[in-house]
């Protein structure tokens, strides 16, 4: 392939990714560093028959001259990063100064509002992501050895989780578990406790919010899977299976080694997707028990005062997170392809 040929197939997708990905990041990377105006404070002096008083009063003026001026806000550097909202770095320096165990100062950094939110997705992720690949590689091998007049069907109600709408499949299991609904009924009828709530438990809010990540996610990696298997050496399979390999030794020694690629390729989407938790929680109504980061930015830009400012930052402490969770396995694939490369 030519370069000019190679250029006109690049162009598009180089000016796609300029246009939507890399110009709106810079564009949160400025405004993360700088702060919204204070409103100019004036001091005047209000004089009657009995006398002067002095007052500040805002000056609304001078406060959108301000504003028109730099609209930007005000340039603060990495202020906003280390704040109490989020990196913290005063809070947790006084934490270890004032705490005398690693529980206790633990706790005290666990408290801080972007440290509890960056627990719980870490959380998430790190339970969410393998047991999801897991579900979607175990549906895709019983998928793959079923008779092939009864895998259209099974396929569709394996595929459910994804067709549904994920606010609808939220709020229906939402309803579930609600102490009138069938699993929150069958959970007190286990436990033997009446007064027992899903929702009014953090732990068990956890719990339900991992469950409907993975059974949401895991289409994906069944869909994902069973294309791969189908790309399976059957002249191999046949010859281990001669050979009086088991069932498990063929998946092992010749099925996994010839999906690891895909299996790599899925754990990067879905520590991408996964670390950007958002819709469980709304659907769910457990930001009160449970915030995300992407939560976290969502509550920022809600409400009356927006704190763009803070928002950005936070977004941009998302992508480095992301980044920095990826990293091994894109500096692991980088360094296999220098080496095959290098053959």
């Amino acid at each position: 392939m030519t370069h000019g040929t190679f250029l006109r197939f690049f162009l598009p997708s180089a000016t796609a990714m300029l246009l939507f990905i890399a110009l709106p990041m810079i564009s949160v990377l400025i405004q993360s560093v700088h702060a919204p105006h204070g409103r100019v404070v004036v001091e005047v002096e209000n004089c009657t028959p009995f006398g002067c008083t002095k007052s500040t009063v805002i000056d609304q003026a001078a406060t959108a001259k301000l504003q028109e001026e730099r609209p930007l806000g005000r340039f603060v550097g990495l202020g906003i990063y280390t704040d109490q909202s989020h990196l913290a770095f005063g809070e947790i320096a006084e934490a270890w100064q004032r705490t005398t165990t690693l529980g206790a100062f633990i706790d005290r950094v666990m408290s801080l509002p972007f440290y509890k939110a960056l627990f719980f997705t870490l959380t998430y992720m790190a339970f969410v992501t393998p047991l999801s690949i897991l579900l979607g590689f175990v549906v895709a091998l019983a998928v793959n050895a079923i008779p092939r007049l009864f895998r259209g069907p099974v396929i569709f109600f394996s595929l459910l989780p994804m067709i549904v709408t994920p606010l609808v499949g939220a709020l229906i299991l939402f309803w579930m578990v609600d102490s009138r609904g069938i699993i929150g009924a069958a959970v007190q009828w286990v436990a033997n406790d009446p007064d027992l709530s899903l929702k009014a438990s953090t732990p068990l809010t956890w719990i339900m919010l991992i469950v409907y990540g993975i059974w949401s996610t895991s289409p994906f990696a069944f869909v994902v899977y069973y294309a791969g298997l189908q790309t399976v050496p059957q002249d191999s399979l046949e010859s281990a299976r001669l050979d009086g390999a088991s069932r498990w030794q063929r998946i092992r020694y010749i099925v996994l080694p010839h999906l690891m690629p895909l299996t790599v390729f899925m754990f990067l989407i879905k520590i991408m997707d996964n670390f950007r938790v958002f819709e469980p929680i709304v659907s769910f109504n457990a930001a009160a028990h449970a915030q995300s980061l992407s939560y976290f930015i969502y509550s920022d830009l809600g409400g009356e005062t927006r704190r763009l400012s803070s928002a950005a930052a936070t977004s941009v402490l998302t992508i480095v997170g992301v980044l920095v969770l990826l990293a091994p396995a894109l500096v692991r694939t980088w360094r296999q392809f220098g080496t095959g490369s290098g053959r």
